[in-house]
């Protein structure tokens, strides 16, 4: 007799235990590529978050390209991060990339991604831009026809492989050089398992910093959203807050 969750093999056919096959060991989730020698472009790379992922990915040993819409601006920038960062135009930077980082203003984000789609074309994009509101009560999500600003990346760039990452970071802790460990975790979204497995190995060369796998990116607006509760945990605790998933 077999059990419940056994199925019974067909007429002719051995079960796995007759045929002496075993199942199929389940992948270790931690078990991640080496990405060392990618190439990683940060398109809004003069920006706050932009220079502070840049920092701390070339500090890691990553080969890094910072972006701007102005390369002279760009290459500056680069220079003033050191650690090998090389400055160009968006262009220019999205083409030499194996990885593109989207950490442009929200209300640039969309032209950005349109003007750069055939450079972008086949490259793996992580989109980390929070479409995020100001009043006086403080910071809001603010709706996206789309469902979230990584869903409209997608949307715009056909022919790329779009994840979401990078969205919880203090840019005020990446810059700091005084700061040697990020003790965070970087919830990554997506549609392809390699993909995302790529971008978690990429956040777990920063010290303290974990990439976790959390979801298709039809999930990425709650994750978007999220930092507008942050930036108020960060208001009243005079603080620099991330997130910390636990039991994993």
């Amino acid at each position: 007799m077999t059990s419940a969750t056994t199925p019974e093999p067909k007429p002719g056919q051995q079960s796995p235990q007759q045929s002496g096959a075993r199942p199929a060991a389940r992948k270790d989730p931690w078990d991640l590529p080496d990405v060392s020698s990618l190439v990683v472009g940060v398109l809004g790379g003069t920006g706050d978050q932009g220079r502070g992922l840049a920092y701390r990915l070339a500090k890691a040993g990553q080969k890094v390209i910072l972006g701007s819409r102005t390369a002279e601006r760009a290459r500056t920038a680069a220079g003033e991060l050191g650690h090998g960062v090389e400055g160009a135009g968006n262009a220019e930077c999205a083409a030499r990339s194996d990885v593109v980082i989207v950490a442009v203003p929200w209300d640039g984000h969309a032209a950005t991604l349109e003007s750069l789609r055939a450079e972008l074309a086949g490259k793996l994009v992580v989109d980390c831009v929070n479409p995020l509101g100001f009043d006086k009560k403080g910071a809001y999500a603010l709706d996206v026809e789309e469902g979230s600003a990584a869903e409209q990346a997608a949307a715009l760039l056909p022919d790329s492989r779009v994840t979401a990452a990078f969205h919880h970071l203090s840019a005020v802790l990446l810059k700091d050089p005084a700061v040697e460990r990020i003790e965070t975790d970087v919830m990554v979204l997506g549609e392809d398992r390699a993909d995302c497995e790529t971008v978690q190995a990429l956040a777990g060369r920063v010290p303290g910093m974990r990439g976790v796998f959390a979801g298709r990116l039809r999930n990425a607006r709650q994750v978007e959203s999220l930092v507008a509760n942050l930036i108020s945990v960060n208001r009243r605790y005079k603080a620099h807050a991330g997130i910390r998933l636990t039991d994993i």
